[in-house]
């Protein structure tokens, strides 16, 4: 698969242009990757307007996905996340989306971009702000139940502690009363290329997202939009709405990554990625026979539940860090390790090396505080953009949540902005280890 990014860049790098153009580093390596970053400039094509090197290179994405049509995102799943929900919102005023409560904090904020309304979805338990497994009937149910036709559904598949939803399910749900199912798929733009193709699009998605730099050899901030073939109506505005929310000055840098990495992905990848799945699945078995209590979840992640491990995550994560493993994610309850095709048998070996020795069964397990539903009494919009204090989470009780405090990773907001912070709420928020929170300004 051909490269036409990476190729003009690097005969325009091999150049000796004198470059009176941005960036202001003028191809000088003070990094080292400086002569390939460079701007619009003649030939490298425009990405919100794009008909030349950056189209070739979204056509070959989008064979290797199988879509409609596959948009570069050079800002994350952020970025294409507002602008699948602004292509699905169209024309409505105030759209209403039904979304599974453990929505990235992108989904709000493109919310209260759009002025929209949201209904969550709640499963029937709720075990962490993580994970909402939702299933066809939930969403059914809450369809039945909108007060009016919503703009799309959203659901997060996979989400951060590896659960991945029935999509099928759900999307047929969805397009039996014609509302698009929308997908955030950053953790999963790998499912594509497993033997067993389980990523949204093929699954019945009509639009998701993919964080490609995530789970591929992508640049941090590559990433995609994918619109499915029945969906064709979106593609002639995607990179509009694309425009509304991106900067006017993409990376050329994270653009090159996304057009390598096709030709990646067309060649020796599959293999590599059947290789690392079965490791995964070893070392998750291996991690069971030693007392941990690994969880069954999407092929790239280990999930641990150090509460019913019995192992103290902070230990464990210090461990980690001593024998030079960085996790990904954890809290009182998991340590989550993402891999890759990447990541090397010695990588594997040094995980399982690091956690051995220690010694489980010292901790009981302590279940976290209920999640009760927080009522909303504002809307995400005014919420987030009101004027705001922050306060310990004590002193926030009967106040109203503004912007989400919530760091990435997980970024998934217990409460939600324009909701009471009640007892129970409280309770949650310092289980987890958040101490204050932004609220809104009496």
């Amino acid at each position: 698969m051909k490269t036409p990014i990476y190729n003009f860049v690097k005969r325009y790098a091999k150049k000796d242009t004198t470059r009176f153009h941005m960036p202001g580093h003028k191809g000088k390596p003070f990094l080292g990757c400086e002569p390939s970053d460079i701007t619009e400039i003649d030939g490298a094509d425009v990405l919100y307007n794009a008909d030349g090197i950056i189209d070739l290179s979204e056509k070959n994405a989008t064979s290797l996905f199988g879509t409609a049509h596959t948009f570069y995102s050079a800002e994350g799943s952020s970025l294409s996340i507002k602008a699948m929900l602004a292509l699905a919102a169209g024309r409505n005023e105030k759209p209403l989306f039904l979304a599974a409560r453990n929505a990235h904090k992108a989904f709000l904020f493109a919310a209260a971009l759009l002025d929209a309304e949201i209904g969550w979805i709640y499963p029937a338990h709720f075990s962490h702000p993580c994970a909402c497994n939702i299933t066809a009937d939930d969403v059914r149910a809450a369809l039945n139940c909108a007060n009016r036709k919503p703009s799309a559904v959203f659901i997060t598949s996979p989400d951060y502690l590896g659960n991945i939803t029935d999509i099928s399910g759900i999307a047929e749900v969805c397009h039996s009363t014609g509302v698009p199912l929308l997908v955030d798929n950053a953790h999963g733009a790998y499912l594509k290329f497993l033997k067993n193709d389980t990523h949204p699009i093929t699954l019945g998605a009509d639009m998701c997202c993919d964080s490609a730099h995530k789970t591929l050899p992508v640049l941090t901030g590559g990433a995609y939009l994918h619109i499915s073939k029945y969906c064709e109506k979106y593609v002639g505005h995607a990179r509009d709405m694309l425009s509304v929310f991106a900067s006017t000055s993409p990376s050329y840098l994270i653009l090159q990554s996304l057009d390598m990495c096709n030709k990646y992905l067309s060649g020796s990848y599959r293999a590599k990625l059947e290789k690392t799945v079965k490791k995964v699945a070893e070392v998750t078995e291996r991690l069971n026979k030693n007392g941990y209590s690994a969880q069954n979840t999407e092929p790239l992640k280990i999930v641990i539940n150090t509460a019913k491990s019995g192992v103290d995550t902070e230990k464990t994560v210090r461990s980690l860090r001593r024998a030079g493993v960085e996790p990904e994610f954890y809290d009182r309850d998991y340590l989550v390790l993402m891999a890759s095709a990447e990541n090397t048998a010695r990588d594997f070996e040094k995980l399982l090396s690091a956690l051995f020795p220690i010694k489980n069964k010292k901790r009981a397990a302590a279940l976290p505080p209920e999640f009760k539903k927080p009522k909303q009494v504002l809307s995400v919009r005014k919420a987030i953009f009101a004027e705001y204090e922050t306060l310990s989470i004590d002193a926030a009780i009967g106040k109203i949540c503004a912007s989400p405090t919530v760091s990435c990773p997980p970024a998934v907001p217990i409460v939600v902005s324009g909701e009471l912070i009640d007892a129970d709420a409280a309770k949650l928020l310092k289980y987890y280890g958040i101490t204050k929170i932004n609220v809104i300004k009496e």
